[in-house]
């Protein structure tokens, strides 16, 4: 029987100092989640070795070392202790850690019963609040409202800074590693790439990617990603009737989403979030009746088992030249209307393109635009009257 060896890190080697705020990078499955894991000595490296000299606090899934049948107050002394705190020192922190997760009003409701939103407020809280010499965030930053994550964002700062604590910080968002990390580590196949200023490791990751052939398909349907209901099978860009991932600015832009549907009688919509090259949602779409021009011809039908293929339309002249990636769904709900929608399938950055303008605006502003659009829009200018140029001289 032949096995095939996987590296999920190797050879990765870096140092962080006391103090430092450093962003780890990486497209999916580069190793990131393995290292905080190595790091928060959850898994043990095969080989090598960590030196860590502090106490270390993990916030690696939403409510990590919570147990659901304990109250919030409960939680709160658990995690401390688990942490490393002596009761004293969580007492001290208590009203600090409440006030922060804006969960006072269910201290003493089982947290079983909490949000996910309510869930993670607590965990950063109790993690950040705790006075561990070391901090370790992957990603939870994208539950909660965007109130919330500045909050977050803002705490993580003072936490490097004002505290002169170490924060290691997993995000795809490039704007916040570059906001809040001075320094960053680049992760490629399980690999360091690059370690170094945030701006120049960002800029080397988002280069990466611009290798992309327009076109990811998934040939066996028990590789693809998704479960027993629904599973992808391709995303392609398509532009002037072919497979790219170089957009002239002026032409339109087609996103192919194909899946395989395995269950009979189920109800799919297909989504998409667009996003910039700082890993920013630009816009969010489906194929709902709602959100639509026209009417998608399957909206609201029960779909046979099969292989379907879903397709977006964005219009020419719409976006700003730059990269753009995009994060692929399909969600489904019985025909039972009331029943809730999940999502059945989720690939982040599944796939990048580059818009670019060669034309006519070359011509008439050769600077680079501001903003995330830039679409054609209607402006007219009319001549309302002749100036008294006379009258105005005496005027003045």
């Amino acid at each position: 029987e032949n096995k095939e060896e996987f590296w999920a890190l190797k050879d990765v080697s870096f140092e962080v100092k006391q103090g430092e705020c450093i962003g780890i990078i990486g497209r999916n499955e580069a190793g990131k989640s393995t290292l905080l894991k190595i790091l928060s000595r959850i898994t043990e490296p095969t080989t090598g070795r960590i030196k860590i000299r502090g106490r270390v606090a993990s916030l690696l899934e939403v409510g990590t070392g919570f147990h659901p049948e304990l109250t919030g107050r409960e939680n709160i002394f658990l995690n401390g202790s688990i942490l490393g705190m002596s009761r004293a020192e969580i007492k001290a922190n208590f009203d600090e850690i409440v006030d922060f997760a804006e969960v006072e009003k269910f201290l003493d409701t089982p947290v079983k019963f909490y949000s996910s939103g309510m869930y993670v407020r607590l965990a950063f809280a109790v993690a950040a609040h705790l006075e561990p010499e070391i901090l370790i965030v992957d990603e939870v930053l994208a539950v909660g409202d965007a109130a919330f994550q500045k909050k977050c964002l803002g705490k993580m700062g003072d936490v490097a800074e004002k505290e002169g604590r170490t924060v290691l910080f997993v995000s795809h968002n490039m704007g916040t590693i570059l906001n809040i990390c001075p320094k960053a580590v680049l992760l490629v196949n399980g690999q360091k790439m690059m370690d170094g200023e945030s701006s120049q490791v960002i800029n080397k990751y988002l280069k990466s990617g611009q290798e992309n052939t327009g076109e990811v398909i998934w040939k066996d349907w028990n590789t693809a990603p998704g479960n027993n209901k629904v599973r992808l099978h391709a995303v392609r860009i398509v532009s002037s009737d072919m497979v790219t991932s170089n957009i002239e600015i002026q032409e339109d832009l087609y996103i192919e989403i194909e899946f395989w549907n395995f269950e009979p009688n189920l109800k799919i919509w297909t989504s998409i979030h667009l996003l910039d090259k700082m890993s920013v949602c630009v816009l969010a779409s489906m194929n709902a009746h709602s959100a639509n021009l026209v009417v998608d011809q399957w909206f609201g039908k029960s779909y046979p088992t099969g292989l379907y293929r879903t397709i977006c339309k964005l219009p020419g002249n719409f976006l700003n030249e730059g990269m753009y990636s995009i994060n692929a769904f399909i969600l489904s709900n019985s025909l039972n209307l009331s029943s809730p929608i999940s999502i059945e399938v989720r690939v982040d950055e599944v796939i990048s393109f580059n818009v670019h303008d060669t034309g006519e605006m070359r011509k008439e502003y050769t600077g680079g635009w501001i903003g995330v659009v830039r679409p054609k829009l209607a402006w007219q200018t009319n001549f309302l009257d002749p100036l008294q140029i006379v009258n105005f001289v005496e005027m003045i």
